[in-house]
């Protein structure tokens, strides 16, 4: 079913493929939001259902506020993006600019009843925040749980200050040494975390998280399918502290080739490969 597109004027709706029935799989939505100059945009989900992981690995719908033109971005969330998936409402969201990207991704398995969005100009400094969520310095709105929880969810990071007895690493998380026991004897040995893709905050989340691909994992199908997993949870550190996604071919060649393989077990391939670095350099992306 067709999807995406341009939204323009000061108010409009838009919902994910065939909503209120199930969206098709392998589906790939971007909506551009743009209103009049000087105004942001508040966007209200008003339904949502969406097959949901501890990740959002699988099927999400993914919010970006884009960049000004020097360069910043008042992001709704995570350093430019919100991501969602499940079925509890996503919170109100408010750009801080009059441009906003919105992504919706489903891979080949389950499909649920999608979402339904309506969003409206506003002035962006007339914010006003529910009783469950708190305001950031520049007046949006985040939901309570994202205080003091590791990420910079404001962006000014207001939502992270005067915080004490944080368990979660800092946003800035530099090398640490790679400790999951499914990823031990790699081609890497460290690795950085919160894990920005997949909202994992630590190692231990993501050991918990890969234990559902322990079967995956074992097949004989591709050699690099170990690597691969791995470097979607536990990624690969750059020695100035960042981490590298794996690259979109590696992800594609063992999709290819164990396909019969998942097949047999009644398993579908999980990863969408089309969300990963379309490149071959080691520079951007992790190759095993």
């Amino acid at each position: 079913a067709a999807c995406g597109g341009t939204l323009r004027g000061p108010e409009g709706t838009f919902s994910s493929p065939n909503y209120p029935s199930a969206y098709p799989p392998n589906a790939l939505c971007v909506w551009h939001i743009e209103v009049a100059p000087g105004l942001g945009i508040q966007l209200r989900v008003e339904a949502f259902s969406v097959e949901g992981t501890a990740s959002c690995l699988f099927d999400r719908l993914e919010l970006y506020e884009e960049p000004s033109a020097d360069g910043s971005t008042g992001a709704p969330a995570r350093g430019g993006m919100a991501r969602f998936c499940g079925h509890q409402l996503p919170p109100v969201l408010t750009s801080s600019r009059h441009v906003m990207t919105v992504l919706f991704v489903a891979d080949e398995g389950v499909a649920d009843d999608g979402f339904f969005a309506t969003y409206q100009a506003r002035n962006a400094t007339e914010k006003t925040c529910s009783p469950a969520e708190f305001s950031c310095g520049n007046g949006e709105c985040r939901a309570l749980e994202s205080m003091c929880d590791g990420w910079h969810d404001c962006p000014d990071s207001t939502d992270e200050l005067n915080c004490t007895g944080v368990s979660y690493p800092a946003f800035e998380s530099v090398c640490e040494p790679l400790e999951v026991e499914m990823c031990l004897g790699l081609s890497y040995n460290t690795t950085s975390f919160p894990n920005i893709w997949l909202a994992i905050p630590d190692q231990a989340g993501a050991a918990e998280v890969l234990q559902d691909y322990q079967t995956l994992m074992e097949l004989a199908c591709y050699q690099h399918l170990r690597p691969l997993i791995c470097s979607l949870f536990v990624p690969k550190c750059t020695p100035d502290g960042g981490v590298l996604q794996p690259c979109r071919a590696v992800c594609l060649s063992a999709e290819q080739r164990c396909q019969q393989s998942l097949g047999l077990l009644g398993i579908l391939w999980p990863i969408n490969c089309n969300i990963l670095p379309d490149s071959r350099d080691p520079v951007e992306c992790f190759q095993p």
